[in-house]
């Protein structure tokens, strides 16, 4: 009996479905806050694929650091995202129209909790400078660009979980997370016709840093960075007529195992 069974499978589908993948080789991407965490997860992932990656971040001796250990596909950018007048002139002198980007991961981020009458004003500007107007800042400066490139193109912002709902002391994050969300959906109604796609990741709790200023400390029930990593890949590799707009990501069992 299990021999027919195996017969029939083997007439019905005698290959694997597959996706027709994109190849990424010799692509250029450019990854904020690339130096730690899920960013430097991306760096590492989009290099093992044969991409040209700008590693951005304002900590330029640990971007450096990472060079060291993916070689010359990295390319470390020491900037901070939130000073238009650098992104803007960096974007000018490194591209050109024999040399367009093909992927902006947008993934700095800043992160608080905090009630709102206890949110400093620097916790705040922190984050709407960082999450929001630093992507706006690049992704407006790269966009022409990509206009430019006759292959398909692809912007991923990274969201939060946070920002489809919500808890207790997080009215500022959610409020920055909500903002990538509208701005993701706007943005590639604008540009699907460009050949442009635009994705927003929603990812739960990550075993990374990221939240330690606000008492929260990582474990390893948490999203993993690489496993991220990989599954941004997989969707940058998707056909170009294949567009994932939104997707949200959890950890199974978020609970620390003890």
């Amino acid at each position: 009996m299990d021999g027919i069974v195996w017969r029939l499978v083997f007439v019905l589908f005698p290959e694997p479905i597959k996706l027709n993948k994109m190849k990424l080789e010799e692509k250029v991407a450019i990854v904020t806050g690339a130096s730690s965490g899920l960013g430097a997860a991306f760096a590492m992932a989009l290099v093992a694929k044969g991409v040209v990656v700008y590693g951005l971040a304002r900590n330029l001796e640990k971007l450096t650091t990472l060079q060291s250990k993916l070689g010359n596909g990295f390319i470390p950018v020491g900037m901070d995202i939130t000073h238009y007048e650098g992104v803007a002139s960096w974007t000018q002198s490194t591209f050109t129209d024999s040399h367009l980007p093909n992927i902006l991961i947008n993934n700095a981020g800043a992160g608080y909790f905090n009630k709102i009458d206890e949110l400093t004003l620097e916790q705040w500007h922190a984050m709407v400078n960082t999450n929001l107007n630093g992507m706006f800042y690049l992704s407006s400066n790269i966009v022409p660009f990509m206009k430019m490139n006759s292959s398909s193109c692809h912007i991923i912002n990274i969201g939060s979980i946070l920002g489809k709902t919500s808890r207790i002391g997080a009215a500022g994050y959610s409020t920055s997370k909500y903002g990538i969300q509208g701005f993701s959906e706007a943005l590639f109604k604008e540009l699907r016709n460009d050949n442009i796609k635009v994705t927003c990741v929603n990812p739960g709790s990550i075993d990374t840093h990221f939240f330690e200023d606000s008492g929260i400390e990582p474990h390893h029930n948490m999203l993993q960075p690489d496993d991220i990593a990989a599954f941004v890949v997989s969707i940058l590799e998707t056909p170009d007529n294949f567009l994932v707009d939104e997707i949200t990501l959890r950890p199974l069992n978020p609970k620390r195992v003890t």
